[in-house]
């Protein structure tokens, strides 16, 4: 399986965190993982990271509902950056609320939605999407 060298997380739930990176190597998704608990610490941490001239994440797991700086926020300020980083979003969120499915769709530098809590199935279709294949993603309902 094809794997991303640079993955980030960006959410606030430890727990979660903690889970996804053990099924994160589990599949073999990356050789590195960036966290960052909120939208506002990604956004100042992957502008050092690019100011350093380090490797910039392939893909980002973003959650929606943060304090300091949301899920949503954290697009709008990311889209404007002018990052070396051509990353592709993925919205991962526990709302089911057809709206937030909806607007992680109309936003354009999000990928897919993925519903919580992450599987080795979900992460892996992930990795196939990059490789052109069928990531099985969740769609609008």
């Amino acid at each position: 399986m094809s794997k991303f060298k640079v993955a980030c997380i960006i959410d606030d739930d430890p727990i979660y965190i903690l889970t996804t990176k053990k099924i994160m190597e589990q599949v073999g998704f990356c050789e590195e993982i960036i966290v960052f608990n909120n939208g506002r610490q990604a956004i100042e941490g992957l502008s050092e990271l690019s100011a350093a001239g380090r490797q910039m994440p392939d893909v980002i797991l973003l959650d929606i509902n943060m304090p300091v700086m949301d899920g949503w926020q954290f697009a709008e300020e990311y889209k404007q950056l002018s990052l070396p980083c051509n990353a592709d979003i993925y919205v991962v969120s526990s709302s089911i609320d057809p709206e937030d499915i909806k607007r992680a769709h109309l936003t354009p530098c999000v990928k897919s939605y993925l519903t919580k809590p992450l599987t080795r199935s979900i992460l892996e279709g992930v990795v196939n999407e990059q490789r052109g294949g069928d990531a099985g993603m969740q769609s609008e309902s």
